[in-house]
Order: structure tokens, then sequence, then C-alpha cells
């Protein structure tokens, strides 16, 4: 009997860590200081973070984040983005920072609207040096609706 209870005492530890993620806010993301740096391949200064050691402790966690839904694809490029602030304030116009978008890397494309308020569960990649892509990443995302 003593085994079985210990068994499922695991089983439900295990269970826990596999399908547990951690919910971070927007205020976490900005953990993080930026600096001008030239990059020759585009011609162009870009902002390079350097993240500070409360965040770099989530890179390859698993999160998630409430935001608003952004959706910049193509027929046959999907990208998106959830952002701290709706699209007419997000950083690309001008409202906030770097610090302020996430891209989604999603298992399956979604079929969200822009400005649709979501939560977002993935696996977070902190991107200092890749210009063509966000600095905060989320892999293997699933999401849902926030009504």
């Amino acid at each position: 009997m003593r085994k079985l209870v210990f068994l499922i005492v695991i089983f439900l530890g295990a269970k826990s860590a596999l399908f547990s993620q951690q919910k971070i806010s927007w205020n976490d993301l900005t953990d993080v200081q930026f600096s001008n740096v030239y990059n020759a391949n585009y011609d162009e200064y870009f902002l390079k973070p350097a993240f500070g050691t409360s965040l770099a402790s989530l890179e390859g966690k698993k999160v998630s984040l409430r935001g608003y839904f952004l959706d910049f694809s193509s027929d046959e490029d999907p990208f998106f983005m959830v952002s701290r602030n709706p699209m007419a304030s997000c950083f690309f116009c001008g409202g906030s920072g770097p610090e302020s978008i996430v891209e989604v890397m999603f298992i399956k494309r979604p079929k969200y609207k822009t400005d649709q308020i979501v939560e977002v569960i993935g696996i977070l990649e902190l991107n200092d040096d890749d210009v063509d892509h966000c600095n905060y990443i989320l892999k293997e995302a699933t999401g849902r609706l926030i009504e």
C-alpha cells in the first residue's frame, strides 16, 4: 500500500511539473537595458538588449502571458505577436519600447483577430542578437481568448 501511495505522489508531482507554467507580467519583461549597436548587414543601428538576472532566469521555461494579439502574417508566412498595448499604441507605432512585445510561434495557427486579448503559453526564448526576430519569443505556444 505504501508503494502505491508513493507512486501516486510521484505521478502527481511529475504531472504538475510537466503541465505547469509560470505566469509572467509585462513588468517582468522590463528587466532589460538597451544600447544602440550597429548592424553591418542592415547598415542600421538596432537596440541590443542586456537582460537582467530575474528575466534571464525565465529563459527556457514555460510561461504564460496576457496581452493584445497582433497578426502580421501573410498567407505563406505566419508572424504573430502579443503586445502590452493594442495595435494603435504598440511598439511599432511609437507607444512603447521593444520590451512591450513578444513574438509568438504557435504550434497551430490561431484564429484570433488583431487586438483581441489572449493568454499565450510557451517556452520563453530571450533573443539578444537576431534582429530579424523580437527580443522575446514564445516557442511551441498555445493560446486562449480572454473574454
